[in-house]
């Protein structure tokens, strides 16, 4: 029997047909496979996603379970005793009688701070307490300003060297003769004459840590926390020796003593018997050196003006001729002056002028050729300079008359 033209045919019609089909199932296949690919990367992500989430979970109910204990209270151990631990807890001044553990108590001694709980219970020891606003005092980058960028008061920085630096920097030079190294110098003059400048430099030129604060954030409206910071200043200080310590406007907490009864007044003679005993008191000092300074040297109190506590007392004056004309010269190195600027004849100009002044001319100067779009500073420039601060001077006394 003879085939015919259709039987032959399909065969063939059926392999081409499960040949698309595989195709079909082969492409398929490989959208399912970049499909799972696809889906796999969303997993890894969506697990990562769910981890941080977790980790965020676990911090929010760790930190919630905190926030739901009972706060802990701060106390002070006043002594140890064979019935347990006394403590005083802060703010209310209770005293309490407690029992702690014999690895605990090992390590307590009278004055150490802890924390208490509501039954008053010792919970752990707490650091040695020193004011925040103290280690803010502490200065950790020198100021730039240095001996060279001083001028008209030599005979004062030299006493200044002699007195803070020497000490430190070269201390065998005393033992040698046999005396004890100046404890501290007082700075006192006209504003603007170079005292806080003379700290600046002390600051750059030795390796001490240098410690500065105002008088007036010595004085606190509560009572006792003026002469606490003070206890903290100089503890940070005996912790961090060789130390300088720098009280600019001294005047605040150390004026003389009144008979006035008001107790913002009792405070502030309160912070400065603190200072006194920390000046000069019962306990060594070691190498800590004070530098002080006021512009009202006469309303100091003599008990802080004795020997032991500033050894030296230094006027820092308004500049002479000699040192007018070399603080010109100091702040105007790197200025464009013109070759007509006469710095003898500016010096004598200005004469009641004080180192401020002087700079104040300089910078003020320099604007006025800002202003003409000049890259030179003339001699009519320094000359207008010190008539406009003549000037806003004049105003500012007759505004000071006004509200007098």
């Amino acid at each position: 029997m003879t085939d015919t033209v259709d039987e032959v045919d399909l065969p063939y019609d059926e392999d081409a047909s499960k040949q698309k089909k595989i195709e079909a199932l082969q492409e398929r296949l490989e959208v399912l496979e970049g499909q799972n690919e696809e889906m796999r990367d969303k997993l890894l992500d969506a697990n990562a996603e769910n981890n941080k989430f977790q980790q965020k979970l676990e911090r929010l109910t760790h930190e919630n379970k905190k926030l739901k204990q009972s706060p802990l209270f701060v106390a002070t151990v006043q002594e140890l005793s064979d019935d347990g631990v006394i403590i005083k807890q802060h703010g209310n001044n209770q005293e309490a009688l407690t029992d702690v553990t014999d690895e605990m108590r090992e390590d307590l001694s009278p004055d150490d701070r802890v924390a208490v709980n509501n039954s008053l219970s010792i919970v752990k020891q707490l650091d040695s307490e020193t004011d925040v606003r103290a280690r803010v005092m502490q200065v950790d980058q020198s100021p730039d300003v240095t001996f060279a960028d001083i001028g008209g008061i030599e005979e004062q920085m030299e006493e200044v060297r002699e007195t803070v630096e020497m000490p430190l920097i070269s201390p065998e030079m005393f033992e040698d003769v046999g005396i004890d190294p100046p404890s501290g110098v007082l700075l006192h003059g006209p504003p603007g004459t170079g005292k806080t400048m003379l700290a600046k430099a002390v600051a750059n030129e030795t390796d001490a840590t240098f410690i500065k604060m105002a008088g007036s954030e010595l004085v606190h409206k509560f009572i006792g926390e003026g002469a606490k910071l003070v206890r903290d200043l100089f503890e940070l200080a005996r912790q961090e020796e060789p130390a300088v310590v720098f009280i600019d406007e001294i005047d605040a907490i150390a004026a003389k003593r009144t008979d006035s009864k008001t107790s913002g007044d009792a405070e502030v003679q309160r912070t400065m018997m603190q200072l006194l005993s920390e000046m000069d008191g019962f306990d060594d000092r070691g190498e800590i050196r004070i530098i002080a300074a006021t512009n009202r040297f006469d309303m100091l109190d003599r008990a802080i003006l004795r020997p032991g506590r500033f050894d030296r007392l230094i006027e820092v004056p308004k500049p002479d001729f000699e040192g007018r004309k070399q603080i010109f010269q100091i702040h105007t190195r790197g200025m464009n002056v013109a070759d007509d600027v006469d710095f003898e004849e500016l010096a004598e100009t200005v004469e009641e002028a004080s180192g401020a002044d002087v700079k104040a001319i300089c910078t003020e100067a320099g604007m006025f050729a800002i202003r003409d779009d000049r890259t030179e500073v003339t001699m009519t420039d320094f000359l207008d300079a010190w008539e406009k601060i003549q000037q806003e001077e004049e105003e500012d006394d007759d505004v000071s008359r006004t509200f007098a």
